[in-house]
């Protein structure tokens, strides 16, 4: 009777045994495969409109294009033009002068600033978000405001003026020698805080185990940073400078709001060169050969930082 009544029941029983497995494969399909379906969009999308571009726009200045494209292969004598041009060359000058000092301050002001607000001041919180401000604004209007700011009939020199300082002078801006550092200044002031939230986020992440261990054997504050702090934050650095990099090569509309690239070309910039050689003069291949020239800069500086970042990584640095 029993053997009757279990005979029915093992179909069921081996159905049920059957499911948890179904499931489990189900799952392990769908872990393999859902990611790649919610990111093939957004890769076939970067493969077309990054790097499928890239190749288009390196493809144009190896033409005679024009005002229209002309895929006909026409061999390097667009980087020959490129390289015959006073003002490319003038731009490029430029660009080694507002990356250099961009750089280089906008880490000096940055560390500093993280440094003093790292020893729990006062209104911490209050002093952050102000420094943190001027990155919420955008490249355009920083510019505009440091051409209101330094405009010698508006700005800086005529309030000074007005307080009596009838000597003091700061023409920087309409100042042809000069009007590159215009630049500098208004991107520090745009970009520093930023170095300096990303710089703290590394300072508050340090052990305090390390420094109270270096302050019992007597080692003073400044020297705790200069040799304990400061080192640990090499991946800190490593971000920073990308950024930075990233930002000064690729830097056309804070220049724009800001000069123009002028008086003249004098704070030309190849982001300008290329955007008006390109769509203004008609001239795309030529446009095209300093993108080109843009992006090799833009590996110059990637690929020495990744090079020293990896081998950090793999000497346990």
């Amino acid at each position: 009777m029993s053997a009757t009544t279990a005979t029915p029941a093992s179909p069921a029983a081996a159905s049920a045994a059957r499911a948890p497995a179904r499931a489990s494969r189900f799952a392990g399909l769908a872990d393999t495969w859902l990611p790649r379906l919610v990111l093939s969009p957004t890769i076939i999308a970067s493969l077309v409109f990054v790097y499928g571009f890239i190749g288009l726009t390196a493809w144009l200045s190896l033409t005679d294009s024009r005002m229209m494209p002309n895929y006909e292969y026409a061999g390097f004598g667009q980087y020959a033009n490129l390289f015959e041009i006073d003002r490319w060359w003038t731009a490029a000058a430029n660009l080694g002068i507002f990356g250099g000092l961009f750089i280089l301050v906008c880490l000096a002001i940055g560390l500093t600033m993280a440094i003093l607000l790292d020893q729990r001041i006062r209104h911490e919180g209050a002093l952050r978000a102000i420094y943190l401000y001027p990155m919420a604004l955008s490249f355009i209007v920083t510019g505009a405001a440091w051409k209101w700011i330094l405009n010698p009939g508006l700005g800086l020199e005529k309030m000074m003026h007005d307080w009596g300082f009838a000597n003091f002078s700061f023409d920087w801006l309409v100042n042809s020698d000069m009007s590159i550092y215009t630049v500098v200044i208004a991107g520090v002031w745009q970009s520093s805080g930023f170095v300096m939230a990303l710089f703290l986020a590394g300072l508050r992440g340090v052990d305090d185990a390390i420094i109270k261990a270096a302050m019992v054997d007597g080692a003073s504050l400044p020297t705790i940073y200069r040799r304990i702090v400061i080192p640990s934050l090499r991946p800190v650095f490593f971000s920073v400078l990308l950024v930075l990099a990233h930002i000064a090569i690729k830097s056309f509309d804070l220049v724009m709001a800001l000069t123009a690239g002028g008086p003249g070309t004098s704070s030309d910039v190849p982001a300008i060169f290329m955007y008006q050689f390109s769509f203004t003069r008609g001239q795309l291949g030529l446009g095209a050969a300093s993108a080109m020239m843009m992006l090799a800069t833009v590996l110059a500086v990637l690929v020495p930082l990744m090079y020293m970042e990896t081998k950090g990584a793999r000497n346990g640095r």
